[in-house]
C-alpha cells in the first residue's frame, strides 16, 4: 500500500484520473449507504502506513494479489469494504493479530489499472467499525462487524471554536510546509461540515500512523478534536524550527560562497604580486587533518588559517603567522602517551637509578597507585627540596621511565622575565610561546614529565615576575585552561606531571609554595655515598674517558677516604669530580703506555688529588670559649665554630663574622640571661661588669643568620667567663629566651649528617625535636649519641668540663 502524500499523480492522471473525475459523482454514493446496512459479511482491505477517516475520498494503491482480487469483486458486487491498518507494515500477508480491530467502512468509487499490474482504487470512506469476528481468510480476509457511532459534543459551541483553530492552524502550516499542494488550502477553505474537517485534516496531516489510529479510535468527536489539535501544534513548532534552521543555513551558505569568490579574488590579485600561500595553507591544512582537536580549537585554527590567506607572502606579517599556525599545528593537542602502571617495574626503575632517596620513591609509587586506580587523577606538583648533586635533576627522568613518560627538563635559574613562561604577544618582533608550551611541543605529547630546575633561582626583573606567571603553570585547579599569550588561548597543563627542585625554599613566594608539595631530600651519608660511588659514578667516569671497567678500581677504604679528606659536602657531585681527576689520571699513564697498579691506593689518591684537609677538629675546641655550632646552609648542613673572649673594659658585647640580625640577637639574649644568672652559673659580678666580651664566627665573609645559633653562643660565653672548656667532639644547636628555655629548630637531618661527617660524636638538642630525629635512619646515626635537653643549665652541664 502506499499513502496518498506518496502518490505520483503525473502518473495516475496519464493513465485516465482526468476522466474519473469527469465520471464520479460523489453526492451519488450516499444511496448505497442503504446497502451497508443489508450487507452483513465486509471484505477486510489491509493498509499499511496509512488510516482511513469517514467522508474522506482517498486512492489506495494495492499490490498484493489477494488485495487486488477483493478490490475487483467489491466494484463488481457493488459491496462496501473494511479499510483497516496493519499494525506492522512489513508482513506481507497478515492476519487478524497484526491488524487494529477499528478501521472504516469504504465504497468504492473507481478502479485505475496501472502499467506495472498495480490497481489503484478511488474510496470514499463512510462509517468507523470494530472487526466482530474473522469469517474467512481466503482469497481474502472477511468479517462480522459492529458500526461504531460518534459522540456528538455537549458543546457545540466550543467545538465549533475549537475546529475554527484547526482550520486557521492547517492553513499556517500548509503556507510553511512546502511539500503540501496549494489545492489543501483550497479544500480546507471550501470544506462544509465540521466533521468533514476533522477527518480530512485526521487523514492528510503528517502524524504517526499510531497516532492517526488513536484518532479514528476515539468515539468522541470532541476528544478527537482536541487531541488533533494538540498534534497539529507539535507538527507546526517542528515546521516553524526546520524552516528556521533551513533559512539560517541558507544565510551560513551564502556567506561561504561569498567568503569563497572573495578569497580567489584574493588568491589571483596575490599570484599576480607575486606568488600565493595555496602551498603553506595546504601544508597546514594537511598537518591540521593529523591533529583531534576540539571543536573551539579547530575554529580558532581556520580563523588563523583564513587570516593567512588574506595576506601578502612578501609581507613581515605573513612571516608572523605562518611562524605561529606552524607552532600551533606542531603542538601535541590531545595526544597522551599511556602511562604505565607496572608498580614493581617502576620500583625497580627507581631504585636500579638512585640509590637512597626512599621518601621520594615512596611517593612517586603512591602517586602511580592511586592513577591506576582512579586513571583520572590530576597530577601532582612536587616539589623537591635539598643540597647540590643529591640527584634531585636526575629523579625527574627515572620517573618519566618508570611512568612511560616523555621527559623535558626547563631550567629556571636566572630567569628574570615573565615572558619566559607565558609566551610573547604576536605582535613583538620576535615573539615565540613560553617555554612551558616550547617543552610540551618538543615533548610531543599532552602529559610529559616536566622538571622545573632551580625554581627557587627565579629573579625577579622589570619585565614582571615569572613566580607569577608560574603560580597557573603549577596550580592544578587553573591549568586545565593555561593561556600563553603568543597561543592565544587555553592550553590544558593538568595531565603534565610537573617536578620542581630547589636548594633553599627561602627565596620561594609562599603563594607558589602553597601549590607544591615539598618533599625534602637530605644528604647522603658516607655508606650511601660509597655504594653510589661503586653503582654509578666510577663506571660513568671510566666511560667518560675511554677507559674499562679493568682500568682502575677503588675499594671501600679508598671511597671513604676520598670522602673523608677530599670532599665535604651532603651531595656527591664533588666525590663525582674527585673520581674524574683519578680517571684522567689513569687516561693519562693508559696513553703514555706506563705501568701502574690498577689498584689505587690511599697514598697515590693524595698524591693525585692533592693534600687531604685536618680530619680531626679536636684540637679548636681545645681551648675555652669555643664551641662547635651546627647550622644550615643551602647546600644542606654544615658544622661552625663560636669563639668568645674577654677583656678589660666596662661589659660591652662585640659581635664579629657577618652577623644577621637574628644572630646577634640571640648574643644578645644570652650575655642578658649570664648576667640574671650569674650567681647560679658561678660568675663574678664584677667580672661581668668590669670586663668586655667579643664573640666571632669564623668565615667571617660568608652571611650568617637565625636563631639556631643561640645555645652555643651561650655556652661559648659562659665557658670563656667561668674558664672551662667544652668538651671535645660534642656539638649543638638550638634557640634561647631570656628565660633559659631551649626552642626547636629546623634541619635537624641536615644537621646531624653533617655532624657525622665531621666527626662529632655528641649533639645537644632540644627535647621538641626528637620527634625529627626518631624520622632519620638509625644507620645514619651511628656512633652518634644525642641528648635532648628544655632548658639552658641542662647544656652547660652536658657541654662543660668539670
Amino acid at each position: 500500500m502506499a499513502e496518498f502524500e506518496d502518490m505520483n499523480f503525473d502518473d495516475i492522471i496519464g493513465e485516465g484520473f482526468n476522466i474519473v473525475t469527469e465520471e464520479i459523482n460523489l453526492s451519488d454514493l450516499n444511496v448505497d449507504e442503504e446497502k451497508s446496512s443489508i450487507q452483513t459479511i465486509f471484505p477486510i482491505l489491509p493498509v499499511r502506513n496509512m488510516v482511513m477517516f469517514p467522508n474522506v475520498v482517498i486512492p489506495i494503491t494495492a499490490g498484493r494479489k489477494n488485495s487486488i482480487t477483493l478490490l475487483e469483486e467489491a466494484q463488481q458486487n457493488g459491496d462496501f469494504i473494511g479499510i483497516v491498518s496493519q499494525k506492522n507494515s512489513e508482513i506481507e500477508q497478515p492476519g487478524e493479530k497484526d491488524l487494529y480491530l477499528i478501521g472504516t467502512l469504504a465504497k468504492i468509487v473507481k478502479i485505475i489499472k496501472l502499467p506495472e499490474g498495480n490497481v489503484t482504487a478511488i474510496t470514499k470512506g463512510f462509517q468507523r467499525f470494530k472487526i466482530k469476528r474473522i469469517t474467512d481468510t481466503k482469497p481474502y480476509l472477511k468479517a462480522e462487524i459492529i458500526k461504531l457511532k460518534d459522540s456528538k459534543p455537549r458543546n457545540k459551541e466550543e467545538y465549533e471554536a475549537l475546529l475554527e483553530n484547526i482550520k486557521d492552524l492547517a492553513l499556517k502550516i500548509i503556507d510553511l510546509d512546502p511539500n503540501i499542494p496549494n489545492a489543501a488550502n483550497f479544500a480546507i477553505k471550501n470544506m462544509g461540515s465540521n466533521e468533514d474537517l476533522l477527518n480530512f485534516v485526521s487523514t492528510n496531516a503528517n502524524f504517526p500512523y499510531p497516532e492517526k489510529q488513536k484518532l479514528l479510535e476515539e468515539k468522541s468527536l470532541m476528544e478527537r478534536a482536541n487531541k488533533c489539535y494538540e498534534m497539529m501544534h507539535e507538527d507546526f513548532r517542528k515546521l516553524e524550527l526546520r524552516n528556521q534552521i533551513h533559512q539560517k543555513t541558507s544565510k551560513d551558505l551564502d556567506k561561504q560562497q561569498r567568503e569563497y569568490f572573495l578569497n580567489q579574488q584574493i588568491r589571483t590579485i596575490q599570484d599576480e604580486l607575486g606568488g600565493g600561500p595555496d602551498s603553506d595553507v595546504e601544508e597546514l591544512q594537511q598537518k591540521a587533518s593529523t591533529k583531534n582537536w576540539k571543536p573551539e580549537v579547530e575554529e580558532h585554527f581556520q580563523k588563523e588559517i583564513n587570516r593567512l590567506q588574506r595576506q601578502n607572502p612578501n609581507s613581515p606579517d605573513y612571516n608572523v603567522q605562518r611562524n605561529y599556525l606552524d607552532f600551533f599545528t606542531d603542538l601535541p593537542w590531545e595526544k597522551f602517551t599511556k602511562d604505565i602502571f607496572d608498580i614493581e617495574k617502576a620500583q625497580k626503575v627507581l631504585d636500579k637509578a638512585h640509590f637512597g632517596l626512599e621518601d621520594i620513591k615512596k611517593r612517586i609509587l603512591e602517586h602511580m597507585a592511586v592513577l591506576k586506580l582512579k586513571n583520572n587523577m590530576k597530577s601532582p606538583i612536587l616539589l623537591l627540596v635539598g643540597p647540590p648533586g643529591v640527584g634531585k635533576t636526575s629523579l625527574g627522568k627515572s620517573v618519566a621511565d618508570a611512568l612511560g613518560r616523555k621527559y623535558v627538563r626547563v631550567s629556571l635559574g636566572g630567569l628574570h622575565d615573565e615572558s619566559e613562561i607565558r609566551g610573547h604577544r604576536k605582535t613583538y618582533i620576535g615573539a615565540m610561546a613560553g617555554r612551558i608550551l616550547q617543552s610540551i611541543k618538543k615533548a610531543g605529547t599532552s602529559n610529559p614529565v616536566i622538571v622545573l630546575d632551580e625554581i627557587d633561582k627565579v629573579g625577579k626583573g622589570m619585565h614582571g615576575d615569572p613566580s607569577s606567571a608560574l603560580l597557573e603553570v603549577l596550580d592544578p585547579e587553573q591549568n586545565s585552561s593555561f593561556y600563553d599569550n603568543f597561543l592565544e588561548m587555553g592550553y590544558d597543563l593538568s595531565k603534565v606531571m610537573f617536578l620542581a627542585t630547589a636548594n633553599s625554599l627561602s627565596t620561594i613566594q609562599t603563594p607558589l609554595l602553597d601549590r607544591m608539595e615539598i618533599i625534602q631530600i637530605a644528604g647522603y651519608t658516607l655508606e650511601e655515598k660509597i655504594e653510589i660511588a661503586k653503582r654509578h659514578l666510577i663506571k660513568k667516569q671510566q666511560e667518560e674517558n675511554g677507559l674499562t671497567s679493568k682500568s682502575f678500581k677503588l675499594g671501600n677504604p679508598e671511597l671513604k677516604h676520598i670522602i673523608e679528606a677530599h670532599t665535604s659536602e651532603s651531595g656527591v657531585r664533588t666525590l663525582e669530580k674527585r673520581i674524574a681527576a683519578i680517571a684522567r689520571w689513569v687516561a693519562l699513564q693508559t696513553a703514555l703506555v706506563k705501568e701502574y697498579d690498577a689498584k689505587i691506593s690511599i697514598d697515590k689518591i693524595d698524591e693525585i688529588l692533592g693534600v687531604p684537609r685536618p680530619k680531626s677538629l679536636s684540637e679548636l675546641t681545645d681551648v675555652p670559649g669555643v664551641v662547635t655550632g651546627l647550622a644550615w646552609t643551602s647546600v644542606g648542613g654544615d658544622i661552625l665554630f663560636i669563639e668568645s673572649i674577654i677583656s678589660n673594659g666596662k661589659g660591652n658585647l662585640t659581635m664579629t663574622g657577618n652577623l644577621g640580625t637574628v644572630m646577634k640577637e640571640s648574643a644578645t639574649i644570652a650575655l642578658e640571661y649570664i648576667k640574671a644568672k650569674h650567681i647560679d652559673l658561678g660568675i663574678d659580678e664584677e667580672l661581668i661588669e668590669k670586663k668586655n666580651i667579643h664573640v666571632h664566627v669564623p668565615e667571617g665573609a660568608t652571611p650568617k643568620d637565625g636563631p639556631s645559633a643561640g645555645i652555643a653562643m651561650l655556652t661559648s660565653m659562659v665557658s670563656s667567663f667561668t674558664n672551662k672548656k667544652v668538651k671535645p667532639h660534642l656539638a649543638m644547636t638550638g634557640e634561647i629566651t631570656l628565660r633559659g628555655k631551649v626552642l626547636p629548630v629546623g634541619g635537624i637531618k641536615e644537621k646531624l649528617l653533617a655532624a657525622t661527617r665531621a666527626g662529632i660524636k655528641e649533639v645537644i638538642l632540644c627535647e621538641a625535636n626528637r620527634k625529627d630525629v626518631e624520622e632519620i635512619k638509625q644507620d645514619y646515626l651511628n656512633n652518634l649519641k644525642v641528648h635532648y635537653v628544655g632548658w639552658m643549665r641542662e647544656v652547660l652541664e652536658i657541654a662543660l668540663e668539670k
